[in-house]
């Protein structure tokens, strides 16, 4: 069965209760990398229970309604899906531990073509229990087998490319070698991500680290570089996503500023000089 666009643009999602504690916070933490250098206060804040923070982009693992793509209902081609680009939105801190409703819903369908496949651009709101918006996030998931259907939305707009000048600051961050079996246990448990011989099948020589996971590093590079490990200073993170990672590779993370609290930002694995990460932009405050 195609993908019809009236049922994927009308996908009924409950509300998700999601209930976290301290050790998810900081086992999230861990798996984007912070703690590696237990003496540094500034990381400490996000992976030791005194004075717990929660790391702003723990947004993206709570409140998920599941793999819901892969329910023949959709009639998406699930096997060929690819996360295309990932935007958050905060509105208020993470508590360390607690609650939080999300709400989903289908904001884009859009048909690239028969051969060219189709986007789905979801939204995710997150709230306290008392009902105050926490962050909102959308993730465009590209649907590689399913372009062709007939009329469907106009996108949102595009992010921009990053300046051609030389970036103003630059970060590099070590993919520890265990990282995407860490970040595994906070989300998405996708054997890719473990199962060397499942890796091989799908076309890698090894287990790839999780998109999301890259994302999270992206965050940590600006809040290290631009915040001084204040991570209440960062309102907004969008990027795509190009390529993979592995887990042992060293990221590099160009950063250019821009106008007031705008930063633009790209990320490339150093050893294959390659950019996994592009058209990213931050919002941080003074």
């Amino acid at each position: 069965m195609p993908m019809d666009y009236d049922t994927i643009k009308h996908w009924h999602f409950d509300d998700v209760h999601h209930r976290y504690d301290e050790k998810d916070t900081m086992l999230y933490a861990l798996g984007i990398g912070l703690g590696q250098d237990p003496l540094d206060a500034g990381q400490l804040r996000y992976v030791y229970e005194q004075g717990l923070q929660a790391f702003p982009t723990l947004a993206t693992v709570l409140g998920y309604p599941g793999f819901w793509m892969s329910d023949p209902r959709a009639g998406i081609d699930w096997v060929r899906l690819v996360h295309g680009e990932q935007r958050l939105a905060l509105h208020a801190p993470l508590p360390a531990s607690g609650t939080v409703i999300g709400k989903n819903r289908i904001l884009h369908v859009i048909d690239k073509g028969a051969s060219k496949g189709a986007l789905v651009v979801a939204e995710r709101t997150l709230h306290d229990e008392a009902g105050t918006c926490l962050a909102t996030l959308q993730h465009t998931t590209f649907c590689r087998g399913d372009g062709g259907f007939g009329p469907g939305d106009t996108g949102p707009a595009p992010l921009p490319a990053a300046p051609s000048r030389a970036p103003d600051r630059q970060c590099t961050l070590a993919v520890a070698p265990n990282a995407a079996l860490l970040y595994r246990l906070s989300a998405d448990r996708n054997p890719l991500h473990a199962d060397p011989e499942i890796a091989r099948q799908a076309g890698y020589s090894q287990p790839i680290l999780h998109g999301l996971c890259t994302y999270g590093m992206a965050a940590h590079a600006i809040v290290k570089t631009c915040c001084n490990y204040d991570a209440t200073r960062l309102t907004s993170l969008n990027a795509r996503f190009s390529a993979p990672v592995y887990p042992g590779e060293t990221l590099q993370f160009d950063i250019w500023h821009g106008q007031g609290d705008a930063l633009q930002f790209v990320v490339r694995a150093t050893a294959r000089d390659t950019v996994v990460m592009s058209h990213g932009t931050a919002t941080i405050t003074p």
